[in-house]
């Protein structure tokens, strides 16, 4: 029986297979699945033994689905790499006793030309599941290509959204159903900046639904109740659509609602958003 396999997919990408380095990361595992949820899977994929990639140009990443499915995450480019020192350990970082300086950090480069396929894309490990890196000639039949995939969330520290993007991740619980979950799940201290003026607005999310709930006042209102954005959307009913918003500081759940306001004006304090930003107390 002839079969579609990822190394076929490769090929006509114009992707040679012997170059190629397939990566299978488990749900199973505590480490990994903890780098997902904080959106820390490519850091998580770099921190390898030294040697790991010799021969290999770019690493193919997979996660694990049902049995010895498999879901295609992203195509990475290697850039050669350095000592996995203390220094370069991300924020946020949960795994103990890693970056010693004892192995490799691998810089990464994320590539588009599969990009169609992430979180789509399945396809039949094998029985060997435990053999966890593969060679890319290593036949893998394509099991399925679904209809619609579930947008990855990138990581606390890489949200940086325009209005009209943050109206999609707010509206669409299908695609956006990750986000939704990781920022629900945390209060936070965040940025707005009027990318037209250069003026900066610092606020916190400390209610129901957290940093999501807060973001989805300005998706409703577009300007969240706050006075000055109030009177600045009254005389320039469009500028809301200049509006970018990012995190500056997450907390933790269990923070009470005077601890996220110190936060809050700590960072007032730093960014001079009430000398020359939007903030007007």
């Amino acid at each position: 029986m002839v079969q579609f396999t990822f190394s076929d997919l490769l090929g006509k990408a114009g992707i040679d297979p012997a170059k190629i380095k397939l990566i299978r990361h488990s749900f199973s595992s505590w480490h990994f699945r903890e780098c997902f949820n904080r959106g820390l899977v490519k850091e998580y994929t770099a921190e390898q033994k030294q040697g790991f990639s010799e021969g290999y140009d770019y690493w193919a990443v997979f996660t694990s689905d049902k049995g010895s499915l498999s879901r295609f995450y992203t195509l990475y480019k290697v850039n050669g790499s350095v000592p996995n020192t203390p220094d370069l350990m991300p924020e946020n970082w949960p795994i103990a006793g890693s970056f010693q300086g004892t192995g490799a950090y691998f810089n990464l480069e994320r590539l588009d030309v599969l990009e169609q396929y992430e979180g789509r894309l399945i396809i039949d490990w094998g029985k060997a599941t435990r053999m966890w890196h593969q060679k890319g000639t290593t036949e893998k039949p394509v099991v399925a290509i679904q209809a619609e995939a579930k947008r990855q969330f990138p990581g606390y520290q890489n949200v940086i959204l325009s209005f009209d993007q943050l109206e999609e991740v707010v509206q669409n619980s299908i695609e956006y159903e990750l986000w939704q979950t990781a920022l629900a799940s945390v209060y936070a201290v965040y940025l707005i900046v009027d990318t037209k003026s250069g003026k900066q607005y610092v606020g916190s999310a400390y209610g129901k639904d957290g940093l999501l709930g807060r973001w989805r006042c300005y998706v409703e209102t577009y300007h969240g109740g706050n006075k000055l954005m109030v009177d600045l959307i009254s005389a320039k009913p469009e500028q809301y659509k200049h509006f970018q918003f990012s995190i500056l500081q997450l907390l933790e759940k269990t923070a009470t609602a005077d601890e996220v306001i110190q936060t809050e004006s700590l960072w007032k304090k730093k960014l001079q958003t009430i000398a020359f930003g939007m903030n007007d107390n």
